[in-house]
């Protein structure tokens, strides 16, 4: 008897517990409105279901920007706003007579994970294009009468209006689209049931259902375009003007052999591979768009071991500076030269070829980002996206830790030359003693000195590096990246001045 008995509280115990599961969701504690989408995002994978059932019960204790929530019934229309460049209309009959709360959110589009196009008659409303602003329009409704119902389809239509930048000549058109959700938590863009109407500043979308809106738009990326232009002219003349300065470098080495020719010449030669190598890597990706061949992996390792060569020698360049300056006596350091070239193409070498067998290389995916209207890629050989995204450590040690090293080192280099400079002609200030008669000479003469020291300060800067120090300009400002870009992939072009006035002074 005890036995049944027991047996008998047991399935009533899972029952119970059956029945609270089911209803546990409701029966939580409700979260703050500002924490429903970390919320959801982190412990479900559909999680637009969970956010549609904890947006209809969270907790707004304060305005959100982002946010909005209002009650609307057949007497009374809505009109929302959650940002100021979203606004929602909503007629007094789109629901049945009984009050309605209705929520709109804004999100960022980078949570909805796109499924592998498929054709299928399922798929006959999907669209493709870029989320315009990033942002993606949540619009839900709750029947306040009938224990919560969410409500989706609507007996009129509902009017949202995304602003876009009337200024702006990079969208050449719009379609407005929902978030159709797939069985596996990714989804795709449809326009099933949505009407797009545009005018000089704003989208008109009319859809006949709530769901996650959005405006899918085709941005051409024309700053990028005229970047990329800048690079590509830039890194054409910077091979053609590299050659000429290796000519003469070798002609100067070969009239005068000095260890600082020989440093340039190295130097030089470094900086002809890195914008050969460079125009390679782009145009065979250009070239090859959906394949991925050995080529490809060949030519990123070629790049990479010339940016680390560049580099390298940009910092013997500084090392060189160090033995004049600061050290003057006891400098003699049997072959000089051949320990240089030991160091500045045997490690390079070395770390291209570790990075070779470990796979670091393939097809690097690069994201343009737009300041307004979304983002796009472009592809070249280089280090592997993939690669990065599981050992960024090899990547950030190689191509920036290493760099900014450099970077600061001859910095240091460059103020002593300028200290030294100054120091110089205050002395000669002092040792001169000339009539008032003779201050005109003097001063144009200080004039040419001042412009000579200034060009030498220049010329030192393009040879120790400096130029890529102003990578850091590229997150502050659209004119940061366009004098990033400009001064570094002309280089060649400023070693060759340096290289003529080189053999003009011999």
């Amino acid at each position: 008897m005890w036995i049944t008995l027991f047996l008998f509280k047991i399935i009533c115990f899972s029952m119970s517990q059956a029945v609270g599961g089911n209803n546990s969701f409701k029966t939580q504690k409700p979260l703050r409105c500002e924490d429903v989408l970390l919320h959801c995002t982190q412990s479900s994978l559909f999680w637009t279901r969970c956010y549609e059932e904890r947006t209809a019960a969270c907790e707004l204790k304060r305005r959100i920007f982002g946010f909005s929530r209002q009650t609307v019934n057949s007497s009374l229309e809505g009109d929302m706003n959650p940002t100021f460049h979203h606004r929602i209309h909503i007629p007094s009959s789109a629901f049945k007579g009984a009050a309605t709360t209705v929520m709109a959110s804004v999100i960022n589009s980078t949570y909805f994970k796109l499924s592998p196009p498929q054709k299928s008659r399922f798929q006959f409303h999907r669209r493709e294009g870029t989320v315009l602003g990033g942002l993606v329009l949540a619009v839900k409704a709750v029947n306040m009468t009938e224990n919560g119902e969410i409500i989706r389809n609507l007996l009129q239509p509902i009017m949202l209006f995304f602003k876009h930048n009337k200024k702006s000549s990079q969208i050449t058109d719009g379609t407005c689209v929902f978030w159709q959700e797939s069985d596996n938590g990714t989804g795709y863009w449809s326009v099933k049931g949505c009407k797009t109407n545009k005018t000089e500043d704003e989208f008109i979308c009319s859809c006949d259902h709530l769901s996650f809106f959005a405006v899918l738009v085709i941005v051409t990326n024309l700053e990028a375009e005229k970047l990329s232009y800048i690079t590509y002219i830039g890194s054409a003349l910077s091979v053609v003007f590299t050659f000429i300065s290796l000519i003469v470098f070798i002609w100067l080495h070969r009239r005068c052999p000095e260890k600082a020719t020989g440093l340039h010449m190295q130097l030089t030669g470094a900086m002809f591979c890195l914008h050969l190598s460079f125009l390679l890597c782009s145009f065979w990706e250009w070239l090859r768009k959906n394949e991925d061949s050995s080529i490809c992996l060949v030519l990123g390792l070629f790049l990479h071991w010339s940016l680390l060569a560049t580099l390298t020698w940009s910092a013997l360049e500084g090392f060189q500076i160090y033995l004049l300056l600061i050290r003057v006596f006891n400098i003699y350091i049997r072959r000089y030269l051949l320990k240089l070239c030991l160091v500045g193409w045997g490690f390079p070498t070395l770390v291209a070829t570790i990075c070779g067998i470990s796979g670091v290389y393939g097809k690097y995916t690069l994201q343009l980002r737009e300041t307004k209207n979304g983002n796009s890629t472009a592809q070249m050989c280089w280090i592997s996206s993939d690669f990065q995204s599981k050992r960024p450590l090899v990547s950030y040690i190689t191509t920036v830790a290493f760099p900014l090293l450099v970077v600061v080192f001859n910095a240091c280099m460059l103020g002593l030359v300028v200290c030294k400079m100054r120091k110089l002609r205050s002395d000669d200030k002092k040792m001169s003693f000339v009539s008032s008669s003779d201050w005109k000479e003097i001063n144009k003469e200080k004039r040419k000195r001042l412009w000579r020291d200034c060009v030498t300060v220049l010329g030192l800067s393009c040879v120790l590096g400096l130029p890529w120090g102003l990578a850091s300009t590229t997150y502050v400002s659209l004119a940061g990246i366009y004098i990033f870009t400009i001064l570094n992939s002309l280089q060649g072009v400023f070693i060759f001045l340096w290289s003529v006035g080189l053999a003009r002074k011999s």
